[in-house]
């Protein structure tokens, strides 16, 4: 499994919706969303971090055990960490990190002032205005303890404007 995060608004989606793969790519806030859509009401993918950390917890757990029965040719796209009202969330925990045989993690990130223009270009969300480079030095320090934890290589791709064929490009070759 390789797993692919970032910024919300850094184009991480975008990156892997251009790959040329096999393999499957699966949605971590989709899956997320679902079970608390069903479990807790939610309206929309954007209230989901607001929603209490232990039950953001559950579902997290509930969505581990899925994907770890998924086999070896899966990218998850999902965030390296969460800004919620009560501080920064890792996004994979180590308790579910270690259910998972992860290959490789990736980092997609971007500047901070496209990443704010990113996001006020995108009517259909609903994201809060937090400290974008803050969150992205957090992404980081998750980035590497996660490589730590896992013993799996981690990689920084950074989609600049306009260059969204570079950052596949060098995704691409971590498919191999």
């Amino acid at each position: 499994m390789i797993i692919a995060m970032g910024l919300p608004g850094a184009g991480k989606t975008t990156v892997l919706k251009s790959l040329n793969t096999d393999y499957e790519i699966h949605n971590f806030g989709n899956l997320m969303f679902e079970i608390e859509k069903e479990n807790f009401g939610i309206k929309d993918r954007d209230e989901m971090r607001k929603i209490p950390i232990e039950k953001q917890k559950q579902v997290q757990k509930m969505v581990y055990e899925k994907l770890s029965g998924m086999g070896d040719r899966v990218i998850l796209d999902t965030h390296c960490s969460v800004s919620t009202p009560k501080g920064f969330f890792p996004g994979v925990p180590f308790e579910y990190l270690k259910l998972l045989k992860v290959d490789a993690l990736v980092l997609i990130t971007a500047d901070v002032e496209e990443v704010k223009k990113r996001r006020a270009e995108d009517p259909g969300r609903k994201r809060d205005d937090d400290d974008i480079g803050l969150h992205d030095q957090m992404n980081k320090g998750y980035l590497a303890a996660y490589s730590a934890f896992t013993g799996a290589p981690a990689v920084v791709i950074v989609n600049r404007q306009g260059q969204l064929e570079k950052a596949v490009e060098k995704f691409q070759k971590i498919l191999g």
